[in-house]
């Protein structure tokens, strides 16, 4: 069965890029087209078809990811699923199942069988726990185990995979040459790929093997996502040589595996100032012949914890507006603890409204049209509307029906004082319509 990439370059429209096309109002044709170049990838897999279909890519809606998953502190299957199902509830396009404690095939299992979703997650994480349980250190991993391990995962379903094989010996002389990190290293499959390399004193078999990783993962029609090991986790360490070399490597891959017929993500950085968003994007887009942008977060600053949703979706906002096509949500508990449900929620939410403002701006000829409509319902005061409008019109609701005003028309804001109320009295025979503010629409 040939891969979304391969169906796409033998002139062939599956059933999901028509899907894509009627989600997105696009041409049919040009989504085939778009998947054929690369461009656009639909996380799938013909072992566990989702029943949500999530075009991530050039011309697309950019999504949004959730991540969830055991820790070794906390292990509770049934509240990842809760989790996984709430993340879907408030509007996660993809989920990554990532957990690292506890009976990892049986949490992955449920959590595909519970959601809608296309599910993502790295291997590398299963694979040095599978060792350290095995053999009592996760340095002794045997590479055949690691892909016995990747084909066992996309038999299960998953439908995109987050590979770390852009970290070679390479790339670690170069984080040496430059003096280590102001925050380290924060990615767990990279650092535990590194030390793997350093004390078998041997490549990265990822790299080394890539053919392999790709001939399985084609197998399946499973996305691969060139993970991003040594992202910068201080934004001080952004850009650095270590990052791009690193980005350099995978954008090399991502282009081997479009050939071999695999469908390709490349991941970005997970802590970037805002003057270097657009930079990053623009470098990834060029190298790596525009291959869909997978950026984790990305956090702006690193002096908000317990608040970095927020600092996150001003990152994310960035890195919408500047191309980035998928957005991974960062929770309140970042940095503190392991998310729980109401924290998943809250991540989506912000990485949610952050994707859009992004898509605004990014689309600006027809991503403004419901804020105009939103605009004129808050002026008209037809509440009604403003819901149906909203991004989350429940909570908007509660929030209504939290404080009830005296006057329906109005809110508590400013009750009396409506500046709404009053203007709509000042110039209600001065209203003709759309036509009465042309002049000045965007």
């Amino acid at each position: 069965m040939p891969t979304q990439i391969e169906a796409a370059r033998q002139g062939i429209l599956t059933e999901q890029m028509s899907r894509i096309a009627v989600e997105e109002n696009l041409s049919p044709d040009h989504v085939r087209q778009m998947v054929a170049e690369g461009k656009i990838v639909i996380p799938w897999n013909h072992n566990r078809r989702p029943a949500r279909v999530a075009g991530i890519g050039k011309g697309l809606r950019t999504k949004v990811n959730a991540s969830i998953g055991t820790s070794s502190d906390i292990i509770d299957y049934g509240a990842e699923v809760k989790k996984a199902l709430a993340a879907q509830e408030a509007g996660a396009d993809t989920l990554m199942e990532l957990s690292v404690g506890g009976d990892l095939d049986r949490v992955r299992r449920e959590v595909i069988s519970a959601v809608d979703l296309p599910v993502g997650n790295v291997p590398l994480y299963q694979a040095f726990c599978e060792a350290a349980r095995r053999y009592g250190d996760p340095n002794k991993l045997d590479e055949e185990m690691l892909f016995d391990l990747i084909e066992q995962q996309c038999a299960d379903g998953i439908a995109f995979m987050a590979v770390h094989c852009g970290i070679n010996l390479c790339t670690i002389e170069r984080l040496r040459k430059q003096g280590y990190r102001y925050g380290g290293l924060v990615s767990k499959g990279g650092v535990s790929m590194v030390a793997w390399m350093l004390a078998n004193n041997r490549e990265n078999p990822l790299y080394e093997k890539f053919d392999r990783v790709v001939s399985i993962l084609r197998k399946y029609d499973t996305v691969l996502s060139l993970g991003n090991g040594l992202r910068a986790g201080a934004i001080h360490d952004s850009s650095d040589r270590a990052q791009i070399q690193e980005l350099i490597f995978n954008c090399e891959l991502a282009e081997i595996g479009r050939d071999m017929g695999c469908q390709m993500l490349v991941e970005g950085p997970g802590h970037v100032p805002l003057d270097e968003v657009e930079g990053n994007i623009q470098l990834q887009k060029r190298m790596s012949g525009g291959a869909p942008y997978y950026m984790l977060g990305p956090i702006s600053t690193d002096v908000a914890p317990g608040f970095d949703h927020i600092t996150a979706a001003i990152g994310a906002a960035q890195s919408s507006r500047f191309g980035a096509d998928l957005i991974c949500y960062i929770t309140p508990a970042e940095h503190l603890a392991l998310p729980n449900v109401e924290d998943v929620i809250q991540g989506v939410k912000a990485a949610r409204i952050a994707a859009y403002i992004g898509d605004m701006n990014k689309y600006p000829e027809k991503g403004r049209q419901r804020d105009k409509e939103m605009s004129k319902a808050r002026r008209d005061l037809d509440w009604e509307r403003q819901f149906e409008l909203a991004l989350y019109p429940e909570d908007a609701r509660a929030i209504r029906a939290s404080r009830t005003p005296e006057d329906d028309a109005t809110c508590t804001m400013c009750g009396d004082f409506c500046a709404s109320r009053g203007a709509g009295k000042l110039f209600a025979g001065d209203l003709r319509g759309d036509k009465a503010c042309q002049r000045h629409s965007i």
